[in-house]
């Protein structure tokens, strides 16, 4: 049978060499006129249909519920349940390969990846994915250039200094390694002293106040350039027995000047980077001295998340290192800008995706401060948190078009101010102070007294009832971006339409998020993570465990979805959007999608119903 199939596409991409044998062996190909129909409902298939040309409509009762085109395969759950439940009907010319259903039964019992991606529910295909896509994440780091890792500062003195000033140096800069210049060598030689150094110095027996470290430095250095990988770095320090290497753009001759060193990569780091690298960023952030020195240590966060994106790491745990990190950041980076008894007496707090833990590329600064009651802060206030707002968009994270930061009054108040214009939103609603809300639900302390948020968060509880209608008008937000742009319809159709973009964050991700916000608030549920949020509703009773893992599966799906656009669009130094080209997504990918969005639509219908939201004019 035809060579030409192909195993590229899903779910065949899974197959082994025997396996893909089999299919070669137990294909044919069968050709359908435009409105032929392939299957219809109640018969009993007898193969699997992977179309070469054209498309194909899948029909319940009068409504086109999904739409098949080129290297899409059909019907797999009818085959299995051996009884088709939807028609699928040619909508144009079709040519397509049919694969007997013996063979497709013995691939399903020989690969658990190619039967769970055939026919199984939203949560074990994607389950399968996880399973199949998963890498070595330390294959990934190894590969990872010098200058994406932790290089400490280089620290110089001069080869007549005497030990002791050398060890006063490493307290004072946390170190244990300095270069060492000599300068009266002819020509002018750069060595290395380190700690194993100052044991030999001890045992010397020579006054260390009187012993120069140029007696005990080492002369010959080992270095690598900042765009060697780390696996060569590693290969470096095995070979010559070292545990550190500086780090230097050297000259035509290999001679390391003092002008191009660029730092010091240690062992210690090196490891620490490929086990756990977002330990060194949170350690270069702690010990930045400045915001220039915070810049670096954001500009290696973006870095981290694509390297461990590429490593096959979950996207939720990404999300959960990129906020804490990010925490890290915005608290140091206040700590360095605002006067000590400001950041005592306040609290600086982040909202949406941040404050829930589910951000991952930078966007928007979502943030506001709540001050202590009493106290007088200070006359400047207004510029300190300007230089907050700005410090963060230097950082790579644009204002927020809502104007919802720090440097707005609005969002920076005494926690009675606040309380008042939280329960303001909730008795007397808008759409925009309805906004307001849910944003502020999803606050997360990240600097300061935490308990002035928690006290806030706790009003606006007390004040929520069983108002029903208060609580639909809170969820109709749900519909703020309708359907009627016709993206399902796009998705579905494929063809010319899909070149219009579509914004996942709109008809996905918030739809989803918002709902469930709605539904914990309903039940005062303290947590702040959707999945978190989405688990205790499970518990209580309030969603099944079905929709429950569906909406949870949708949630990252779409993260990861909207993070493999964003890093794409970051390698072709293009500003992260907010839409995709659906034409542009992986055959596997399209169809995934109308699987998520699927369970939006579903999700929608549920709240439309408990929230009576066909009510809301």
């Amino acid at each position: 049978m035809p060579n030409a199939f192909n195993f590229s596409a899903s779910p065949f991409d899974s197959l082994g060499p025997d396996e893909q044998r089999l299919v070669r062996d137990s294909v044919d190909i069968a050709y359908f006129r435009s409105g032929d129909t392939i299957l219809d409902v109640g018969i009993q298939p007898t193969h699997l249909f992977v179309i070469i040309k054209g498309l194909v409509h899948q029909y319940e009762g009068s409504e086109v519920i999904n739409t098949y085109g080129v290297d899409d395969c059909f019907d797999g759950r009818g085959l299995v349940a051996e009884k088709v439940t939807s028609r699928f009907v040619a909508a144009e010319e079709v040519v397509a390969y049919q694969l007997a259903k013996k063979a497709v039964s013995n691939l399903i019992a020989s690969n658990t990846t190619f039967g769970a991606m055939l026919f199984a529910d939203l949560s074990n295909k994607l389950s399968a994915i996880a399973q199949r896509d998963s890498q070595h994440e330390l294959q990934s780091l190894t590969m990872a250039r010098v200058d994406e890792a932790f290089v400490r500062p280089a620290h110089f003195v001069d080869a007549d200094t005497d030990i002791v000033s050398v060890v006063k140096l490493f307290q004072e800069e946390r170190t244990t390694t300095v270069l060492v210049c000599d300068v009266v060598c002819k020509p002018p030689r750069l060595g290395i002293f380190t700690h194993t150094g100052l044991q030999k110095a001890i045992l010397s027996g020579s006054p260390l106040d009187k012993l120069p470290v140029r007696e005990l430095a080492n002369f010959s250095l080992i270095s690598v350039r900042p765009s060697d990988h780390l696996g060569d770095a590693l290969a470096v320090m095995i070979r010559n027995r070292v545990h550190r290497v500086v780090v230097a753009d050297v000259d035509s001759d290999g001679i390391v000047a003092s002008e191009h060193i660029v730092g010091v990569l240690e062992a210690l780091d090196l490891f620490s980077f490929m086990s756990n690298h977002s330990y060194l960023i949170s350690i270069q952030i702690i010990e930045s001295k400045d915001l220039a020195g915070l810049a670096q240590a954001a500009k290696h966060i973006n870095r981290l998340i694509a390297l461990l994106h590429q490593g096959g790491t979950k996207v939720s745990l990404i999300a959960a290192l990129v906020q804490e990190l990010n925490a890290r950041l915005f608290e140091r980076t206040w700590q360095l800008i605002a006067p000590p008894d400001l950041v005592l007496n306040s609290c600086l707090f982040v909202m949406g995706s941040e404050g829930r833990g589910e951000q991952l590329l930078k966007t928007d600064q979502d943030n506001g401060l709540i001050l202590r009651d009493g106290y007088t802060h200070p006359a400047n206030l207004a510029e300190i948190c300007d230089r907050f707002s700005a410090a963060l968009r230097d950082f790579g994270y644009p204002d927020c078009p809502g104007n919802i930061m720090v440097s707005n009054p609005v969002w920076r108040q005494t926690a009675s101010d606040f309380a008042r214009m939280t329960r303001q939103w909730l008795l007397m609603p808008t759409p925009d102070s309805l906004m307001s809300l849910a944003i502020f639900l999803d606050a997360h302390a990240v600097c300061g007294d935490a308990n002035l948020l928690e006290g806030v968060r706790l009003g606006v509880f007390s004040v929520v009832t069983d108002n029903d209608a208060m609580l639909a008008r809170f969820a109709s937000a749900i519909n703020s971006f309708p359907e009627s742009g016709g993206w399902w319809n796009r998705l579905l159709l494929r063809g010319d339409s899909n070149e219009e973009s579509l914004d996942l964050k709109k008809t996905g991700i918030f739809p989803l998020v918002h709902g469930i916000r709605c539904m914990a608030l309903e039940q005062r549920l303290s947590d702040l993570g959707t999945v978190a949020r989405i688990e205790r509703l499970v518990t209580a009773g309030k969603l099944t465990a079905a929709m429950g893992a569906d909406l949870t599966e949708s949630l990252h799906f779409f993260m990861g979805l909207k993070l493999k656009v964003g890093l794409a669009e970051l390698a072709m130094n293009r500003p992260v959007s907010a839409g995709m080209q659906v034409s542009k997504l992986s055959s596997l990918d399209r169809d995934l999608l109308k699987d998520t969005l699927g369970v939006v639509k579903r999700f929608k219908l549920l709240l439309g119903q408990r929230f009576h939201l066909d009510m809301i004019s």
